[in-house]
């Protein structure tokens, strides 16, 4: 592989990304707490799949995306600057898609698929034991000497193998896990795996990353085309990926315009070409609604850049009154979950499976309506203020 020529960028740390993400994470919660809720606004419900439309929930697994694609030039330039070659780039790249990759698979098997009659333990027992063998071979471990820990790392991994064997799919318990639709977590591996290697391709340039997200915009209606398409389903096997890129390269490029150190040093020009891109963003969507329904579930290409441009204008707000103007007290409320990502997307899966085992339950009236979304709001801001108190204590998730 030849020598990695990247584009550098600004020294220092960015509180609003930190911010972005923290609020993304936050709001997760709080949004799929309300999927168990009743008797309120179908604006603060997932829209179905055919309804042409997007609500405010639908914009949270978007902006999830999109900062990672923000976090993309950062993490390249890091690993550059500890002195890693084109092949330990690489390696690193590869390393965290299939960690998320394995994450997202087991953890949809969790939630179907599974045949509860024929599982030797309770699918709950099963997921807890999956989340103690994450922390063990991806956790930040504090053991004092290197052999404790290479133990404890393939303890985790052995039974990760374990609980595949053990696992009981299909009607006849004779099925194994299967991607389905890979979970969240899968989702972002695959994309943030394409979109790295799109913006290793670029060599950190604006231009090409813009090009490498238009060719996901095309590749995605390619294989919607119909005729050739159907007869190369295997060239095309890739689409859904493509179209979770396009939001994770968009925030690559957001993350080019803000801080690429080649170009003006100037917050005038920032600002102009964000607002800018995101107007592009939108008007395409715009232009490819008849064709392509705004749909989550479809990942259609409308859903995709009106969220990316929703996403460009959040930063760039974030970017004004988090680090320009320095109104930044408040971020210390969500930095838990901002710097403690994993744990925070991770807990609330946790303790549902406890719940469940332990056959506890929230109380009937907090599952509609103000009491379900006050409760969904309270329930976020707990498990926020837990993982800062597991951060305090050092459980961490390091990928």
């Amino acid at each position: 592989m030849a020598s990695l020529s990247i584009n550098r960028l600004r020294a220092g740390r960015i509180l609003a990304i930190d911010a972005f993400r923290g609020i993304t994470f936050l709001v997760m919660i709080f949004v799929n707490e309300l999927g168990g809720v009743g008797g309120i606004s179908r604006w603060l419900k997932h829209m179905p799949a055919d309804a042409d439309a997007m609500s405010f929930p639908d914009v949270v697994f978007p902006a999830f995306l999109f900062i990672v694609g923000m976090s993309i030039p950062f993490a390249v330039q890091a690993r550059l600057a500890k002195g890693d070659g084109p092949w330990g780039v690489q390696w690193h790249i590869l390393y965290r898609a299939f960690a998320l990759i394995v994450l997202g698979f087991f953890m949809v098997n969790a939630e179907e698929g599974f045949n509860a009659a024929l599982m030797p333990l309770s699918i709950h027992a099963w997921s807890l034991l999956f989340y103690l063998a994450v922390f063990l071979v991806w956790g930040v471990l504090r053991f004092e000497h290197v052999v404790l820990m290479r133990a404890a790392r393939l303890i985790g991994i052995a039974l990760i193998v374990v609980l595949a064997l053990l696992y009981r799919g299909g009607p006849d318990g004779h099925e194994w896990m299967t991607p389905q639709w890979w979970g969240i977590l899968g989702l972002i591996g695959w994309a943030y795996f394409y979109s790295s290697e799109f913006y290793l391709l670029s060599r950190g340039r604006l231009v090409p990353v813009l090009a490498s997200l238009v060719f996901c915009v095309g590749y995605y209606a390619a294989a919607h085309s119909g005729g050739l398409a159907s007869s190369m389903a295997w060239f095309y096997s890739q689409e859904p990926h493509a179209a979770h890129s396009q939001i994770v390269l968009a925030g690559v490029a957001c993350t080019l315009i803000f801080f690429d150190a080649t170009r003006p040093d100037s917050n005038r020009r920032r600002f102009i070409e964000a607002f800018a891109f995101a107007l592009v963003l939108a008007v395409a969507a715009f232009l490819l609604r008849p064709y392509f329904k705004i749909s989550k579930i479809y990942a259609t290409p409308s859903w995709c850049l009106y969220c990316a441009a929703i996403c460009v204008v959040v930063f760039a707000l974030l970017y004004w009154v988090v680090d320009i103007r320095g109104r930044d007290g408040w971020t210390r409320l969500i930095d838990p979950a901002a710097s403690n990502p994993l744990v925070t997307y991770l807990l609330p899966f946790i303790v549902l499976s406890v719940m469940t085992l332990a056959g506890l339950d929230t109380p009937e009236v907090l599952h509609s309506g103000w009491p379900g979304i006050l409760w969904a709001a309270s329930y976020a801001c707990l498990i926020v203020g837990l993982v800062a108190l597991l951060s305090r204590r050092g459980v961490a998730l390091k990928i």
